[in-house]
């Protein structure tokens, strides 16, 4: 389902659905991936948190909002996918009007955690306050 390869890198059988990359790896004695399967109720949002290394996210359905302290980044309908380096703490929110289901891969150093949860961030709003521009727009 997911390939970490070099750029030059071709699948030689199966259907290709997405590239998503590059994403910005640190150099390390050794890497571990995680991934991740989840699915979103409109308005729902993961716990505030930090990776030891980037994620890649691939939504098969619904809308992604992902707020830093440098921003953010939002993916809308199937298909959107976002990447973010590790380090910076996290918000992930499901926006839109229906579940967002996706994967994410976090490839990190294998002799640190993939996920710390956090509690020192605070987020601006800005996931909240677009999805409550996208609801205001539909009606």
């Amino acid at each position: 389902m997911f390939t970490i390869e070099r750029r030059t890198w071709r699948a030689k059988g199966g259907r290709h659905v997405s590239k998503i990359g590059p994403l910005p790896v640190l150099p390390a004695p050794t890497y571990a991936a995680e991934y991740l399967r989840s699915v979103f109720a409109p308005g729902m949002m993961a716990p505030l948190h930090v990776h030891s290394g980037p994620e890649a996210f691939y939504a098969v359905s619904g809308d992604t909002c992902l707020e830093t302290p440098d921003g953010v980044q939002r993916g809308r309908g199937p298909g959107n996918s976002l990447v973010i380096r590790g380090g910076p703490p996290m918000l992930l929110m499901a926006t839109g009007k229906e579940p967002r289901r996706g994967f994410a891969l976090i490839l990190h150093d294998a002799s640190q955690p993939p996920t710390t949860l956090i509690h020192d961030w605070h987020p601006q709003g800005l996931c909240e306050r677009g999805r409550a521009a996208d609801r205001s727009r539909r009606d």
